[in-house]
């Protein structure tokens, strides 16, 4: 395992609830992760962990090796990988995601 690879399995199994994502919680730099933020708000998520990919271009493309998933956002809770923001939607739509986050506890 790469130091990248490293360095972002320690994020997302010493976080409950993280997401790598294009700017931070406060700005995010993209209309994806801005609504993966306003729907982790709407879920209640107090232990949120936002990663700027931005900042890292390594850990900008190390995210999407470690998930062998193409897209930023992406959300793990509890080490596991959930989806990014298209999947979070459907997922809160459908009342699922908020099972997800509220019924695993830290």
């Amino acid at each position: 395992m790469s130091d990248v690879q490293q360095r972002i399995d320690g994020l997302v199994k010493g976080n409950r609830v993280v997401l790598f994502m294009k700017g931070t919680a406060q700005f995010p730099m993209c209309g994806f992760s801005g609504r993966a933020v306003q729907i982790l708000k709407a879920c209640g998520v107090s232990d949120l962990k936002t990663v700027n990919v931005l900042e890292d271009p390594e850990v900008r493309q190390g995210i999407k090796d470690y998930a062998n998933w193409p897209t930023i956002p992406q959300l793990y809770v509890d080490g596991e990988f959930v989806g990014g923001s298209d999947i979070m939607m459907e997922m809160y739509e459908a009342g699922e995601l908020q099972q997800v986050l509220g019924t695993k506890t830290a």
